[in-house]
């Protein structure tokens, strides 16, 4: 074959093959320095994060003080979305959400056995009361457990609303009734499937009882005529906990983001802020901090 010329010469075939050889080295090198800063850099901090959480944590006013403090610390903005437990959850198993803050034990420890969730953290707990009117219709006051309640205003049929909204709260209500031995259902048993403050309200309106968190009843108070009529039933205890999800199922959540609002949530100073909240307000705090019990 006749050798290409070059500026006046012919290219060898070593020639041509040394020339082949060092664009293909080049090649590699290139490749291999994207593939190597591509594998060593960090993922970028992320400018906002979704958080899922109960309604109890936004209508008690506790959000409004965390979220300023964290944003301030983290330059994180977070958009909150507060439904019940259960929808928090279930946001969480679509990839809907970040983070979750939740107060529902046991669905939360099997959301975390299903693998939804990389990090669960005891962050706070408070109590469950049960209010009605002051007249009391169905002699609850000197019911000795939440149980012994829920029957007699269930063998008065006094009229009881329900969240049954499958949150923190409803399930907690629909613990209480089993201990009881009973299913309610009839007119005086109202499925309101709204949010705490909803329930409240709608309960206030009807003269009705209800299973409130204490801290949206606190905030509340003054809008409402209803007591606490029950209390202090190691049953009735309300635990909240934060819970990373799950990367492996949802490549696409912030974890790194959420994983600063759970720090953020557990460090001494956001359990200050948690133990402070209310005491200003109230004379008492809405939510003990909870931090040292440490689950995953």
């Amino acid at each position: 074959s006749i050798p290409r010329m070059t500026r006046g010469r012919a290219i060898s075939s070593k020639e041509k093959w040394c020339t082949e050889m060092a664009r293909k080295s080049h090649l590699a090198l290139l490749l291999f320095s994207v593939l190597l800063v591509g594998c060593s850099a960090e993922p970028p901090e992320p400018q906002e994060i979704t958080l899922a959480t109960t309604t109890s944590t936004q209508d008690s006013g506790l959000l409004d003080v965390l979220l300023p403090a964290f944003e301030q610390e983290s330059g994180i903005k977070v958009k909150v979305v507060a439904v019940g437990s259960g929808q928090a959850l279930e946001l969480g198993r679509r990839g809907d959400a970040d983070v979750l803050l939740t107060h529902s034990p046991e669905a939360e420890t099997k959301f975390m056995s299903e693998g939804w969730g990389t990090k669960r953290l005891a962050v706070m707990h408070n109590d469950f009361v049960v209010l009605g009117p002051a007249k009391d219709s169905a002699g609850i006051k000197s019911s000795r457990t939440a149980s012994e309640a829920f029957k007699l205003i269930a063998d008065a049929r006094s009229t009881f609303v329900s969240r049954g909204d499958e949150s923190g709260t409803h399930q907690k209500e629909l613990n209480v009734w089993k201990k009881a031995g009973i299913v309610p259902a009839g007119d005086w048993y109202i499925r309101a499937g709204t949010g705490m403050a909803q329930a409240l309200r709608m309960a206030h309106e009807k003269e009705a009882y209800l299973l409130c968190d204490r801290a949206t009843y606190l905030a509340l108070k003054k809008e409402v005529q209803l007591d606490v009529l029950l209390e202090g039933d190691e049953l009735l205890l309300n635990r909240y906990s934060v819970i990373i999800v799950s990367p492996e199922k949802h490549p696409h959540v912030h974890v790194k983001g959420a994983n600063r609002w759970a720090d953020f949530l557990v460090s001494s100073g956001g359990q200050k802020s948690i133990g402070d909240f209310g005491t200003d307000r109230y004379g008492q705090s809405l939510f003990v901090p909870d931090a040292t019990a440490a689950k995953s």
